[in-house]
């Protein structure tokens, strides 16, 4: 009875020390967007209690806790933290072609610490790493997790899987230097033992290439995997609770990706109206990097890309572009991914912009990278949203983002789970 009355007091001591020591902070500011409806709350308090949100509305509405913190932020607009759906944290622009083979192989896992802490003092909380090498992106999310660096949330996928010499395969070098990628598979069976391997070594969403690629020594648009292999992965991950990501550039493969069922299709370069149609039918998101060509038709030879890939570049870049527009249009649901890796992580912002030069209103683009991104990940209840049960993620601008979505290229308040990251 000594022992249970011990057990008995200590847990009550803890439980009690933990209502005491939970953090509330209150964060004012000018006006807050709902991403959902497109409408401002004016003179917001957001209420975050242990890193997640328990209020939310206009001052005066809300009881501020005599002990919160206060983060007040007067004159500028609220949103929550974006969501870039396609990026490469251990991937430098500056390496392209051959040039990157003069580095160790743990280098690039080094790489990935500024760029994980340029993307979230650029406002992305949160993102899908669609491919790394040695499970680098896994390394981060966990180093994020432990508080040890500081970065976005991370949705891993480890390697991104293959077919034997495609896209996802490693095509650089001759039969001498005999170099497989660890993601290749052929065949069905093959595809659910990947998907399974990359679950075990800590993946929380799995990326596929069904097309050749800009930089790859393949045509950019064949396709390269059967829609029996991609149905065999999308069995296996979404048996395991996981989202699935097709590498899609050509239409053919784009449309065996759908039929597979994919949750989402990523570039869609080339995608022709029968994919359009399968992809409102199916409710597949499209995932259109759409700004990175200005930066790698600038930079790229200057950065080592190989002359092959500037001109694959060139060839789809404004394609791209008009069949953003086209999908747009159609319904297709919209993520925001950008590639980052591709480009300088911090800039993943600049691809806003370019989706409203291409027919998007400035809210569809914001819920491209809040709301649909969420809902594609399989996290609404999260984040992508200021409300209640969400993670404590928001950010600040100076300005009207409905009226000039640039503003979201300058953010000046970035909050991740309750906890200021940049003022």
């Amino acid at each position: 009875m000594r022992r249970m009355l011990a057990a008995f007091t200590l847990t009550f001591a803890v439980l009690s020390a933990g209502v005491v020591q939970a953090k509330t902070v209150a964060v004012t500011a000018a006006r807050l967007l709902d991403v959902t409806t497109g409408k401002y709350v004016e003179q917001p308090v957001v209420l975050i209690t242990d890193g997640r949100i328990t209020a939310v509305g206009p001052q005066g509405s809300v009881t501020i806790p005599a002990d919160a913190e206060r983060v007040d932020l007067p004159g500028q607009t609220l949103l929550p933290g974006l969501i870039d759906m396609h990026v490469h944290l251990d991937s430098n622009p500056k390496y392209g072609g051959y040039s990157g083979l003069r580095f160790t192989d743990s280098f690039w896992a080094v790489v990935g610490v500024p760029n994980a802490a340029a993307t979230l003092n650029a406002g992305f909380t949160t993102v899908r790493n669609v491919g790394a090498d040695r499970y680098n992106d896994v390394a981060l999310m966990e180093a994020i997790s432990e508080g040890l660096i500081p970065g976005p949330r991370i949705v891993p996928a480890g390697y991104a899987l293959g077919a034997t010499g495609g896209h996802c395969d490693s095509t650089y070098f001759p039969p001498s230097v005999d170099l497989t990628s660890p993601g290749v598979f052929d065949g069905p069976e093959e595809a659910r033992k990947m998907v399974r391997k990359m679950k075990k070594y800590g993946a929380r969403v799995i990326k596929i290439c069904a097309t050749g690629g800009v930089f790859s020594n393949d045509a950019v648009g064949v396709q390269q995997l059967t829609v029996e292999e991609i149905k065999a992965i999308v069995d296996e991950a979404h048996m395991d609770g996981m989202k699935v990501a097709a590498h899609a550039h050509g239409p053919e493969g784009i449309r065996a990706a759908i039929l597979g069922g994919v949750d989402t299709i990523e570039h869609a370069s080339l995608v022709d109206d029968e994919g359009i149609r399968l992809a409102v039918k199916a409710g597949a998101y499209f995932g259109m990097d759409i700004y990175n060509t200005d930066y790698t038709q600038a930079e790229g030879r200057a950065n080592g890309v190989r002359e092959s890939e500037i001109k694959k570049d060139a060839d789809i870049g404004e394609a791209q572009r008009q069949n953003f527009c086209k999908s747009v249009k159609a319904g297709v649901k919209q993520v925001y991914a950008t590639d980052a890796g591709i480009y300088p992580h911090g800039w993943n912002a600049k691809q806003f912009a370019i989706m409203v030069r291409y027919c998007a209103t400035p809210l569809q683009a914001i819920q491209a990278a809040t709301v649909n991104a969420a809902a594609a990940l399989g996290q609404s209840g999260d984040v992508g949203q200021v409300a209640i049960g969400r993670y404590g993620d928001l950010i600040g601008v100076q300005g009207d983002p409905l009226a000039d979505v640039t503003v979201l290229e300058r953010v000046t308040f970035v909050m991740k789970g309750g906890e200021v990251v940049k003022r």
